[in-house]
């Protein structure tokens, strides 16, 4: 079969759904959440956007078929995440978060788990979702042997679990009325693990909101709303559980098997990131254009027409191109291959740590070829420099946790460099 670029149909009709998503219910977004002072009075304004989502089967779609949901491939997942960021990223996020928080759910597939998926199958309301991972401190040395690792326990009593600690960064951990999401996959630590191996100790709990009903009041608590320079509307809090006990039956990944889903999810969102980067890519690039063709400068003609601002075009131009290139390779690759796993999860890091870190270097470069006017708050630059400065350092920092992980990979005896590109060497 011979090398491909061009989008199948199903692969279209993703990308034109999804460019009239933004071009309707997306693109105001920002008008309506500016209204509001408060980073968390914002998160809670886009509530009826993300209905729409949910109505739209924008969060039905983050699910796989075989457990009820209507998702795609990977690839339909790039598409849609790119036309996303390229016009509105903060409530995009919230909608995307939904989908990660739902991944270990995904990559399980436990059928006794299902009745946890039936509010996100439905299609009604705006049921939000979280993967509840990052911790005050960081998590970068979270599998360090004789290291603190997560200060979040989990100790079983009778028939319940009974969890302790706090989290931060985890999106839409707290839901719309900040008493908790309609689910949370808590990844923590058995309190009194019979190994000294961290790994063993990891496990991941189910947290509803009618869990958390069932509790005490303050079993359950948001300690701080976190404003962020980007991402403005979103909802990241810094969170506490104390003694929020929830039923055995809520045990997604008992100890010891917990790490290696967390890993698993982490792969599957680092080819969005990549995504991301490139709708952030895409706007600079545009927004700079239109700008290099339509002022001089007080000059005898239009910016573009100066080779310096070409050539800085020219290379936003080419950087986007390399970056959507390589994340749709790496999503192609990390569902079909060519190459055993370790080999198609390099290509996905790949695309977090390569795509992030040209995102930030290109809306600088933008902000360049407009010059003082893109200081300006009325244009999009700082909101893209915002937006595109938080992508090489969450969902997995690339210097402290991707880099690293290829690092590992790169460390192996096994390790094949170019399994993916062109299949086994050996």
């Amino acid at each position: 079969m011979p090398v491909d670029f061009h989008l199948s149909p199903p692969e279209e009709g993703i990308r034109k759904a999804a460019a009239g998503f933004t071009a309707g219910p997306l693109k105001d977004a920002k008008k309506t959440y500016m209204q509001y002072q408060h980073h968390h009075e914002k998160f809670q304004s886009t509530r009826p956007l993300y209905h729409q989502a949910v109505a739209g089967g924008l969060i039905k779609g983050q699910i796989p078929p075989r457990l009820g949901g209507a998702g795609g491939s990977l690839m339909e997942a790039v598409l849609l995440v790119e036309e996303m960021y390229r016009v509105e990223p903060a409530a995009s996020l919230t909608i995307f978060s939904t989908g990660l928080g739902l991944t270990p759910m995904n990559l399980t597939g436990k059928p006794e788990h299902k009745e946890f998926l039936e509010p996100f199958l439905s299609g009604k309301g705006e049921p939000l979702a979280s993967m509840v991972f990052s911790e005050l401190g960081g998590v970068a040395n979270w599998l360090e042997k004789g290291a603190p690792g997560l200060n979040t326990t989990a100790t079983l009593e009778g028939d319940e679990w009974v969890l302790n600690g706090e989290k931060i960064w985890a999106t839409n951990s707290a839901g719309w009325d900040f008493e908790g999401a309609d689910l949370q996959c808590v990844v923590c630590r058995v309190a009194n693990p019979s190994s000294d191996e961290p790994a063993d100790a990891i496990m991941i709990l189910l947290v509803t909101i009618a869990d958390i009903r069932h509790n005490a009041l303050g079993a359950f608590k948001v300690l701080r709303h976190v404003p962020t320079a980007g991402h403005t509307a979103c909802s990241g809090p810094h969170i506490k559980y104390t003694n929020l006990r929830v039923p055995a039956k809520n045990v997604l990944c008992p100890p010891g098997t917990g790490a290696p889903i967390v890993s698993g999810a982490f792969d599957c969102t680092a080819v969005p990131v990549g995504a991301m980067s490139v709708g952030i890519m895409r706007a600079a690039f545009d927004a700079a254009l239109a700008f290099a063709k339509s002022d001089n400068r007080r000059g005898a003609a239009d910016l573009l027409t100066r080779q310096a601002v070409a050539d800085l075009l020219s290379g936003i131009k080419m950087q986007t191109e390399a970056c959507r290139a390589l994340t749709w390779k790496a999503a192609n690759c990390l569902e079909n291959g060519p190459g055993d796993y370790n080999a198609r999860r390099e290509l996905a890091l790949a695309a977090k740590i390569y795509c992030s870190d040209a995102c930030t270097k290109v809306v600088t470069e933008a902000i360049n070829v407009v010059g003082i006017t893109a200081y300006d708050a009325d244009q999009p630059f700082a909101d893209l420099l915002n937006t595109a400065m938080v992508l090489p350092i969450f969902d997995g920092g690339n210097v402290g946790i991707r880099r690293r992980h290829m690092q590992e990979l790169m460390l192996s005896k096994d390790y094949d460099a170019w399994a993916s590109t062109y299949g086994p060497s050996r």
